[in-house]
């Protein structure tokens, strides 16, 4: 039996009574509102990568769309010195890194930024993922759900769907109903993504729009340079941070075919040359050793947006950064990693000593699974880092994950 273990980054979760991998459009929807129809507990679950579930059985229904597909809609290539724009759709299901590959192979400029980052294509809209000076929605061009509510299919655009700071309306259709987790949908938003098209440019060039990378890349914020070299270095910022999945995963049975054979032995290649610079053989299967570092949510704290109040009471040294409020309000971001240093939970702070789950070791933003964590783990160290950082600043850490039967 398929357990959340088995099909997240953080590696745990309770066992599931049904899990299904629709391989089409109608299937899908058909799960969808099979369990709807019977009142069941209903995950709709991408890669894995932003949950955490109970470790306690899961009586309802796991649905993974295996529709993987991405395609070119536009009939011809831009002519030169005229509009540029290229549409690129793709199936819910899709790999993320699989589309971002895809797509600058291709010769797209558009989200080279977000090289590299675990989850698919539907998941990335619903949580408005973005780094290194890009988000998804700047790209996006439109949205097809399903609407759990209606009953009926919708293509929704970028007013439609409220995007902000790791928001979107889709997001926020989760929580619909007299309140979290009671609410209507939770813990699927009611409208479920069936495929996302975007708008990209044609062009092999991005633009570098973050300083840690152009420092990487030994270039000026907002140089232009080949989307190719932009993505590589993308890629080693993340692993330098312990922030991209580890691919062993891919070698599980519940996880294969989920991505793209040829990109994972490449990301299986990478980190065994990182092993290989730090003097880590591979294991007794010849796969590269895991990265503990990596066995996570990756952010797992969202980075909090204050009113002017909150941020004047902060440390003259706090980060602070022009924000805007779902509602529109303007506020003050501030870093959820300084945050948590300052509050004395470091880098690989536990509980306890050789306690399951730690802080990365490279950084205070990830809570990992060293191995053998449970749900239960996690969730002890999760509520300590907020315990620490509302006692020294008054703040409360908001988790970025799902979170099914744990922090409630």
């Amino acid at each position: 039996m398929t357990s959340f273990a088995d099909i997240t980054t953080m590696g745990v979760g309770g066992e599931i009574a049904h899990f299904v991998e629709p391989t089409t459009r109608v299937g899908l929807i058909e799960a969808v509102e099979d369990a709807d129809s019977k009142g069941l507990p209903l995950v709709v679950i991408g890669g894995g990568s932003n949950m955490l579930i109970a470790d306690e059985p899961f009586n309802g229904v796991v649905v993974r769309d295996a529709r993987r597909q991405i395609t070119v809609p536009d009939e011809a290539a831009p002519v030169e010195g005229q509009d540029r724009t290229v549409h690129v759709n793709a199936e819910a299901g899709a790999n993320w890194d699989d589309f971002v590959a895809f797509t600058v192979e291709l010769g797209l400029e558009g989200v080279e930024g977000l090289s590299g980052i675990p989850g698919t294509v539907g998941a990335s809209v619903v949580q408005n993922i973005g780094a290194y000076g890009q988000e998804v929605a700047t790209s996006v061009e439109s949205v097809e759900v399903w609407d759990r509510k209606t009953k009926t299919t919708r293509d929704l655009t970028p007013s439609d769907l409220h995007f902000g700071y790791r928001y979107s309306a889709l997001k926020a259709s989760m929580y619909e109903g007299p309140g979290h987790p009671a609410a209507e949908f939770f813990p699927t938003p009611r409208f479920v993504v069936l495929s996302v098209t975007f708008a990209l440019t044609h062009s092999s060039q991005g633009t570098v729009g973050y300083g840690q990378l152009a420092k990487a890349l030994g270039v000026e914020v907002g140089d232009r340079m080949a989307t190719r070299d932009i993505r590589e270095a993308v890629i080693k910022v993340r692993a330098a941070k312990g922030m991209l999945e580890d691919p062993n995963r891919y070698a599980s049975p519940q996880m294969a075919g989920t991505k793209r054979e040829s990109n994972v032995l490449l990301d299986l290649k990478r980190l065994a040359d990182t092993n290989a610079a730090a003097g880590i053989a591979q294991d007794d299967e010849g796969l590269p050793a895991p990265d503990y570092n990596r066995h996570s949510c990756g952010s797992f704290f969202m980075n909090p947006i204050l009113t002017a109040d909150q941020a004047a009471a902060l440390p003259e040294d706090a980060p602070r950064f022009s924000a805007t409020f779902p509602n529109g309000d303007p506020g003050v971001k501030t870093s959820a990693a300084w945050l948590i240093d300052h509050a004395g939970c470091h880098k690989g702070f536990a509980v306890e000593q050789d306690a399951p789950a730690s802080l990365s070791t490279l950084h205070t933003l990830a809570l990992t699974n060293r191995g053998h964590a449970t749900a239960k783990d996690v969730e002890r160290l999760a509520r300590a880092v907020q315990q620490a950082v509302k006692h020294a600043f008054g703040i409360d850490l908001v988790p970025e994950p799902v979170c099914v039967g744990v922090l409630d």
